[in-house]
């Protein structure tokens, strides 16, 4: 098949009309400050990159285990606080009043279940990547590919709300770029997204996971203040609130119709439930979460390393619905009807944080300030996502499966090239999104929860799960994932983008929430196809219950490197497929 047709044709995209991501009431034009602002943090980052540029596999994938866990919280916050949380979650809310709060609670409940059950098990087993993981423990490299391809995929779909967020705010910043470079065929849109995403890609590209780490903490930094003083800034000048807007907000909930305040207004009980469970399990099965546990010395700050994490985190999520309850109040007051026919569209919504301060009368420079925030949580999350997928590409396919020769040289430059063919890609497909970013993320997350947390966690707490149930459970995790995406229409691959359209599909199964059915069916299968074949061998259920032993381990050793030792040193068998 010839792709170079498929490709020209979707880098020649329109803008969806060139209306449908024009947020309404945004001023779309260049602004000097702003632009200096964003331009030079983004600078600043390929400066890091630099500084911390990579030569071997180590620091390339887990930072050569040398981060703290202060700074290992800060960078799970930026990693983890992608546009879905800066920009998204209050778009959601905005958009769904109480339903929105789904996503607050499943992304903040899954890090007391990661802290609990997987991270210092996870750091105790101590591979380089979540791939690594499933490939030895299940000692298969058909269960390692898998995992490898699941991660992958992962990063491509979370990047694309990451993408869209980029193009969404990068408008407000620089206006149309084709004003100063023509560029025929790309909007405004596609022209800032493609900008930051070049940006990222190359500093991605240099630094590896120890430059991306030291950027995550600068970025954090840059996030949380803009968030946090925005939202003060809003709150004080608008006169909605004093001196905490995340307590004040609730004066106006009133004054904001049944859509923002009713529960369940924007969506049935079920569909929140199921959201929940998606985004709860789906936060544990993440790879770019659970590699940072992997560049930490040891359990004990593995551990501290969530708490802080989680307290980085809910700094963000508790302002979330303030903000989004003052952009809706001031988007009603000055452009128009937030709920009904037209209402607010999505675009406005997903930059609703960005609108709020503009629409407060803050001055250019603050509001490009508050913008730049959203880039960098969509810069730090794209970061933690390129590096776990390419490191799955280099390390768990190329250099674990098909090279097994492979120079440490040769591992980081196919690295580097999977950076930058999963950026392409994710150009591509983001020319035109077909959801908002908080949808667009949740796909990520139910496809996380279903394919890859009962390998984490099956694996991790039950010695019995064999290569069998492993391989079973994956592949049909991935077959179930797809059947919801399809469905729906996802990505515009079936039926013209319109979707199957099954009711029962759509109502029961939905892809924002398809965990809730999908991931038991997976551990069930896992377990029952278990039973009924061979139990792994003894080396295995050594290393899972090496996993939960309360001796401390050394920096630089693994559960399968105590095995060996305990075991006389005996080589380990090799994978049996």
């Amino acid at each position: 098949m010839n792709w170079l047709p498929l490709v020209a044709e979707l880098l020649l995209l329109p803008l969806q009309s060139d209306e449908a991501l024009l947020p309404e009431g945004l001023d779309i034009s260049f602004k000097l400050l702003p632009a200096i602002i964003v331009l030079g943090m983004m600078v600043l980052f390929l400066v890091v990159g630099f500084l911390f540029t990579v030569a071997d596999t180590e620091d390339m994938w887990v930072a050569g285990r040398s981060i703290g866990n202060l700074e290992n919280g800060m960078a799970i916050g930026a990693n983890w606080m992608s546009a879905a949380s800066y920009l998204g979650m209050a778009a959601l809310i905005a958009l769904s009043g109480v339903y929105g709060l789904a996503y607050v609670v499943g992304w903040t409940t899954g890090y007391f279940i990661l802290l609990i059950f997987l991270a210092a098990q996870m750091r105790r087993f101590g591979k380089y990547t979540a791939p690594d993981f499933v490939g030895d423990r299940f000692n298969s490299d058909a269960a390692r590919a898998l995992a490898a391809i699941t991660t992958f995929l992962i990063g491509f779909v979370y990047s694309l709300g990451q993408a869209r967020g980029m193009g969404l705010v990068g408008m407000y910043v620089l206006g149309d770029i084709n004003n100063f470079v023509p560029l025929p065929g790309i909007s405004a849109y596609q022209a800032a997204m493609i900008l930051f995403m070049v940006i990222t890609i190359g500093y991605l590209a240099l630094s590896g996971m120890l430059g991306a780490t030291k950027n995550m903490v600068l970025q954090y930094v840059i996030l949380i203040g803009a968030f946090l003083i925005g939202l003060f800034v809003t709150g004080w000048t608008t006169g909605f609130s004093t001196v905490l807007p995340q307590i004040e907000y609730g004066l106006l909930i009133s004054d904001l119709g049944s859509e923002f305040s009713a529960p369940f207004a924007g969506g049935s009980y079920y569909l929140w439930i199921a959201t929940c469970f998606s985004l709860v399990f789906g936060t544990c099965g993440l790879p770019h979460v659970l590699v940072r546990f992997y560049t930490v010395q040891n359990e004990r700050v593995a551990r501290w390393s969530c708490t802080w994490g989680l307290f980085f985190i809910c700094l963000l999520y508790l302002s979330a619905p303030a903000f989004a309850a003052f952009g809706t109040a001031l988007y009603g007051d000055q452009i128009g009807a937030v709920y009904g026919d037209p209402g607010m569209s999505s675009a406005a919504a997903d930059v609703i944080v960005v609108l709020a301060t503009q629409l407060a009368g803050l001055p250019t420079w603050f509001v490009g300030f508050v913008a730049a925030g959203g880039v960098a949580a969509a810069v730090a999350t794209v970061a933690g996502l390129f590096i776990a997928a390419s490191s799955a590409i280099s390390h768990d396919i190329y250099a674990t499966i098909i090279n097994e020769d492979a120079t440490q040289r040769q591992q980081v430059l196919v690295g580097r090239l999977s950076i930058i063919a999963i950026g392409l890609l994710t150009i591509i497909f983001a020319m035109d999104p077909q959801q908002p970013i908080a949808a667009l993320v949740s796909f990520a997350f139910s496809l996380a929860a279903i394919v890859l947390f009962p390998m984490f966690f099956v694996g991790l707490w039950w010695e019995n799960a064999n290569r069998q149930g492993a391989l079973v459970g994956m592949v049909a995790g991935l077959v179930l994932w797809f059947i919801p995406m399809f469905n729906e229409g996802n990505f515009g691959l079936v039926n013209g983008g319109a979707g199957w359209g099954i009711e029962f599909v759509s109502t029961w199964m939905p892809a924002a929430g398809s965990a809730l059915i999908f991931t038991p069916t997976v551990i069930v299968l896992m377990v029952v196809v278990s039973l009924v074949t061979d139990e792994p061998p003894m080396r295995t259920k050594q290393m899972v219950r090496q996993c939960h032993s309360p001796d401390p381990m050394p920096k630089d050793m693994t559960a399968a490197d105590v095995v060996a030792e305990k075991n006389g040193n005996r080589p380990e068998t090799p994978a049996d497929d």
